[in-house]
């Protein structure tokens, strides 16, 4: 099973205008939704979209990974960009219910896990610019495996005639007017046989920023490094788990600019997303100059997802405390 749409019976949606706040929801058979043409969602872009997973332990439970982080994510961005947002409580009873309800979708232990996708939209109709006068929270789920299926490392290549994002834009929210725009750079990529897009700074062309869709850590002897999130680089809810599970297996870790020249000159280098999980990247490629990178079993990516992975499906003891039983 790789990560593509498969449709599961419900999907949880709550409406409220501007102004006010959002009232309990309900479940409604999956399916399409009515929307104004003239939505703010359509004409303006403003809009959200979060992404987690549902894990199925091999008892049977079902287990959620940190969802009251994607909840703040989506509250931060909403207020970016004007609109209300449901509360902490009920984003996560949502995306529960969600998930409860679909579950005969949940694949079994080992075989996947069930992608929870919360949107928040603008679905009220306005001519002029402006906050849209009625919001749409939705949650919809989907089975999924491996995002890059039957490859064990990514090979990238560099982005040099567009960049993600910019000082003061929306980079740092997961909006959803940010992903279009890497289409073009991903499909040039892809057609020249690389697996993913890496970003350059826009203010000097020198630094990583991230992948289309997911950051990046860079490994060079004991020190693991990954550009700090200062507005231009998504605040990952698994980059943010893996730096405290690699503080906690005594790595050092480095919040900072990482210059190009030095990621090339890494001994390892690998991704972390929702969907991609913790992925070994084999290679970088920069004007002609390939980069290759450890990727064997006992690297330090590695040992980073099995501890991940082992914490997310009831493997290992859950000593963070970021698990959430949905029951």
């Amino acid at each position: 099973m790789g990560f593509s749409l498969i449709p599961t019976d419900y999907m949880y949606v709550m409406k409220c205008a501007i102004g006010e706040n959002f009232p309990q929801g309900s479940l409604i058979p999956y399916g399409n939704i009515e929307l104004s043409p003239c939505s703010g969602i359509l004409n303006y872009g403003q809009g959200l979209f979060e992404g987690l997973k549902a894990y199925r332990k091999e008892d049977g439970r079902i287990l959620l990974f940190r969802p009251d982080q994607n909840a703040l994510r989506m509250k931060s961005g909403a207020e970016r960009l004007c609109m209300p947002s449901p509360s902490t409580e009920q984003f996560v009873d949502a995306v529960k219910q969600t998930v409860l309800a679909n579950e005969r979708w949940v694949p079994p232990f080992g075989k996947g896990s069930l992608y929870v996708r919360p949107l928040l939209m603008g679905s009220g109709g306005s001519l002029g610019l402006g906050p849209a006068p009625e919001y749409t929270f939705l949650v919809y789920a989907s089975p999924v495996g491996s995002y890059h299926k039957g490859l064990k490392s990514l090979n990238l290549v560099v982005e040099e005639k567009h960049h993600r994002a910019s000082h003061g834009g929306t980079g740092g929210i997961k909006t959803v007017a940010n992903y279009s725009p890497v289409l073009n750079a991903l499909t040039r990529a892809k057609a020249q046989g690389f697996c993913e897009v890496l970003f350059l700074d826009a203010a000097t062309g020198k630094y990583i920023d991230e992948a289309s869709a997911c950051n990046i850590f860079s490994v060079k002897g004991n020190s693991i490094i990954t550009p700090p999130t200062h507005g231009t680089i998504l605040p990952g809810v698994t980059r943010k788990s893996i730096i405290e599970i690699a503080q906690t297996l005594g790595y050092q870790v480095e919040e900072r600019p990482v210059a190009l020249d030095e990621l090339l000159d890494a001994d390892e280098a690998f991704c972390t997303g929702t969907a991609v999980v913790v992925t070994s990247i084999g290679s970088v490629t920069h004007q002609g100059r390939r980069a290759e990178y450890k990727t064997q079993a006992d690297t330090v990516c590695q040992k980073l997802r099995e501890t991940l992975t082992g914490i997310q499906m009831g493997r290992l003891e859950d000593t963070m405390g970021w698990m959430v039983e949905v029951n």
